[in-house]
């Protein structure tokens, strides 16, 4: 029988990237060595009939994400991505390290401004960042947490090394996938699963809804926490759902909270509850039509009030944006050192700042666009990313015109060929490349981080945008277990329902359409 690996070729197309599983061809990395002797006996055919009944399966689950104005199922890949212990201890203290800072940073800006009496970040990059928001100002968290939930994007380099794309502390998505993924894998291959020491990714809903309610305002000790959502045509609506039905909580439109006295009350059928916690996932320019946009009917009015009077608490914080700000990226080593007295564990991409500090550099982006990624500045899943070495005549100078007009607006970075991974494309296996979303909850007293994350893989070949939103794809990411540790449970298993919540709001119906996640 001829081996699924026959005609794999290791070149990442015009980018020589590295392969995740393969040191040389044929010969696979260590933490794939099961994984390989397991797949190479499947004919295509069989693996093909596989990736059917997964997207059958994804489809009558509901998971599924919008593309291109059709709701199609959210393409997992049956080969996985692995992660040896070791590695994964390293990505863990520096994602820590990176919240750490970025937590120390936020309550600063909106605060006290040590960073910039002390020149470490100018204050005009601050206050001309679309996602700073003076209503944040002197707002202090009841345990001093702003980044409940984190993800910061790391990508491998072409030597191996992990570094750090981009860091997501508003609404960052996704974690809804990695809990589907681990599931549907588990039930339609799980013959992969029996030589490998794989760490579970059921703990998330549970650490999740502990650091929530570590975040309730002070003197309430049982605390009503819920989940806020644009409503059903939001784009990432499943993963809304699926979260607050595992962790049993109320999933809440705008219209279901109302806020006088700066307390919060949910309408049910029982007639008003308290509410002290609100995971939101409507962005921040939704969330208070009293503060924000005030035609916003997906928010809920005076709710930035009862935050700032302490009566409830909104994760994310309000104005967590400036820290995605991605020239604010830039800094954020120097944030390490200033607020951690530490080295970065992790580098950034390397990056060049093209505001009006120095216009040399500016000159010489502008002279080498066809050699470089320019990104806007506020920029999500993916969009008005320009990559220089595959970008047309017209799209570049189109690209010139726009960094001349807001220099502030752009970062620009060196192309990094992002590591590939073996890819199921019909009936063949192909290198695609791949980024890497870890998840960090904050309590108060632990950053945790879910073993794997989102591994997000760019289908078309070639591609480096890896986003969902663009036509990207992912794979169930393993973190194996350290060898003297105790066996991961055999079978990993998901709750498909929570406790009782029969007493919850009304039946949620439409609402304006929002994009609210990262």
């Amino acid at each position: 029988m001829a081996d699924i690996f026959d005609d794999y070729s290791m070149s990442g197309g015009m980018f020589e990237a590295w392969d995740e599983m393969f040191e040389r061809p044929g010969q696979p990395r260590s933490p794939y060595r099961s994984l390989f002797a397991a797949l190479q006996p499947l004919a295509p055919a069989d693996l093909r009939f596989r990736a059917d009944q997964l997207a059958r399966v994804f489809t009558d689950r509901g998971v599924t994400f919008a593309y291109a104005g059709e709701e199609r199922p959210f393409p997992l890949d049956l080969i996985p991505r692995i992660l040896d212990a070791a590695e994964w201890d390293l990505l863990t203290a520096a994602v820590q390290q990176r919240v750490k800072a970025l937590e120390a940073f936020l309550a600063d800006i909106y605060g006290a401004g040590r960073v910039f009496h002390d020149g470490v970040v100018p204050r005009k990059l601050i206050t001309t960042s679309a996602h700073f928001h003076r209503q944040a100002y002197g707002v202090e968290p009841p345990n001093g947490v702003r980044v409940h939930i984190s993800g910061v994007d790391l990508v491998r380099d072409e030597q191996g090394r992990f570094c750090v794309l981009e860091d997501n502390l508003r609404i960052p998505s996704g974690v809804s996938y990695v809990i589907e993924n681990r599931r549907a894998l588990t039930h339609t291959m799980p013959a992969l699963f029996a030589d490998a020491r794989v760490r579970p990714v059921d703990d998330y809903p549970a650490r999740l809804l502990a650091a929530l309610r570590a975040a309730a305002p002070e003197g309430v000790d049982d605390p009503t926490v819920v989940v806020l959502t644009p409503g059903v045509y939001n784009a990432a609506y499943f993963e809304h759902a699926l979260l607050a039905r595992l962790m049993g909580v109320e999933l809440v439109e705008g219209r279901d909270l109302v806020c006088s006295g700066n307390r919060v009350r949910m309408r049910t059928t029982q007639g008003e509850r308290p509410v002290h916690v609100v995971y939101r996932r409507v962005d921040d320019e939704f969330i208070d039509p009293l503060h924000f946009r005030p035609d916003s009917v997906i928010g809920c009015p005076g709710i930035v009030n009862a935050a700032r009077a302490g009566q409830v608490t909104l994760a994310n914080a309000v104005g967590n944006g400036v820290a995605d700000d991605k020239l604010i990226y830039t800094y954020v080593p120097d944030l390490i050192r200033y607020y951690l007295s530490e080295e970065p564990l992790i580098d950034n991409v390397e990056t060049y700042r093209l505001d009006d500090r120095d216009p040399d550099v500016l000159h010489d982006v502008l002279d080498r666009l066809d050699q470089l990624v320019l990104k806007p500045v506020d920029g999500a899943g993916g969009k008005g990313i320009v990559i220089g070495p595959q970008a047309g005549p017209e799209a570049l100078a189109a690209l010139r015109t726009a960094v001349e007009k807001d220099p502030r607006g752009w970062i620009a970075q060196r192309p990094v060929a992002l590591s590939t991974s073996p890819t199921l494309l019909g009936d063949r296996v192909a290198p695609r490349h791949i980024d890497l979303r870890p998840f960090a909850v904050n309590d108060g007293n632990e950053i945790w981080l879910l073993p794997g994350g989102l591994t997000r893989v760019a289908l078309p070949e070639g591609a480096l945008v890896v986003n969902s939103s663009q036509g990207g794809g992912s794979k169930d990411t393993w973190v194996l277990a350290h060898p003297g540790d105790p066996a991961p449970p055999a079978r990993q298993r998901i709750p498909l329902e929570p406790r009782d919540t029969s007493s919850g709001p009304r039946d949620s119906g439409p609402a304006a359409a929002q994009m609210a996640g990262q």
